[in-house]
């Protein structure tokens, strides 16, 4: 049993600790720094969030996506045929995105993240998972002006973000992580989500997994799968019927756990977790567990994101200490 994170992690600190990055943020939207100078603000908080993650236990860090507007901007501002529109609320949080545009053939130009990825891993002891966009989640939450149809917008963003894949792998990453919350959302379009996800992941000589948040995966769980990913994410906090998608199902992957409530301020006890480890291993053994949050940790306060992660990983020793 390993102890993870889902992605992003809280970028503020709360008050007397400065906010560095919104400070430099708004400096450079004045024109008072530059983006170098911005790049090197954004260096010292993600050093920041890795070593909050480390100090709290957890096994397997990210860069806490320090540098990421959302789940979806970063990436798709570096992609040929795709603008960034406005606005949109995402999901039915109180935060938003700007949207993605596709406004022609969908290409990759150059590595996204793999600059990102190699500077955690040299400020991480512990192990780093790369972090990108699902294509199904990308192509849902764009406004398509180009293709007109969801199965190929989907697609050749499957075909483009593979090439980030093969990327990451280059530069050694071992663990690749695909948000892909849509699936889960807009059910209809499962089958459609793992022929995406086999085409962007299938042969990586890597980890993979695919994250998932906000709901179920209740009778689209066997999609997943039949897909080639070595981890499925799935939401037990919001997705409360993932309890029954697993009964329904023979699961041999590994499962990613998420547990803690990633959306509320409420902080769960070390036996909530033991108690959530010990009812999930009727289904899937320990040694195929990733314990983590329902989703990432943004959407809270960051001092109260870390006591979340050191609760989480205190919960996971207690329930492998405990015999079977």
């Amino acid at each position: 049993m390993q102890t993870t994170v889902v992605g992003a992690y809280p970028k503020i600190p709360n008050r007397p600790k400065p906010a560095k990055l919104r400070a430099a943020l708004n400096k450079r939207d004045r024109g008072d720094i530059t983006d170098e100078e911005l790049a090197r603000v954004a260096d010292e908080v993600t050093v920041e969030v890795i070593a909050e993650q480390i100090e709290a236990g957890v096994d397997v860090v990210s860069d806490g996506q320090v540098r990421w507007d959302d789940d979806q901007t970063y990436f798709a501002r570096k992609m040929s045929g795709i603008k960034i529109g406005g606005l949109q609320r995402y999901l039915d949080t109180n935060t938003y995105y700007r949207q993605p545009e596709i406004t022609g053939p969908v290409g990759w130009k150059e590595p996204v993240t793999v600059a990102d990825y190699e500077f955690a891993v040299k400020n991480s002891s512990k192990p780093v998972k790369a972090i990108l966009p699902g294509p199904y989640s990308l192509a849902v939450l764009s406004l398509d002006k180009h293709y007109n149809d969801r199965e190929k917008l989907t697609m050749a963003l499957a075909e483009e973000l593979r090439k980030e894949v093969e990327a990451l792998v280059a530069v050694g990453a071992t663990a690749i992580q695909v948000n892909d919350p849509m699936i889960v959302v807009r059910k209809d379009g499962a089958a459609l989500a793992a022929r995406a996800l086999t085409k962007m992941l299938d042969g990586i000589d890597a980890e993979t997994g695919v994250y998932t948040w906000f709901d179920g995966a209740y009778g689209v769980l066997h999609h997943l799968l039949d897909t080639p990913v070595d981890v499925i994410g799935l939401d037990f906090v919001w997705g409360t019927d993932n309890w029954e998608a697993l009964k329904d199902v023979r699961f041999e992957k590994t499962l990613g756990f998420g547990i803690v409530d990633g959306r509320n301020t409420r902080l769960e006890t070390e036996d909530e977790i033991v108690e959530a480890i010990k009812r999930v291993s009727e289904f899937v053994p320990p040694e195929r567990l990733y314990v983590n949050p329902s989703s990432n940790l943004e959407y809270l306060p960051r001092e109260t994101a870390f006591d979340k992660l050191k609760t989480m990983v205190a919960g996971a020793r207690k329930a492998d200490s405990v015999p079977a």
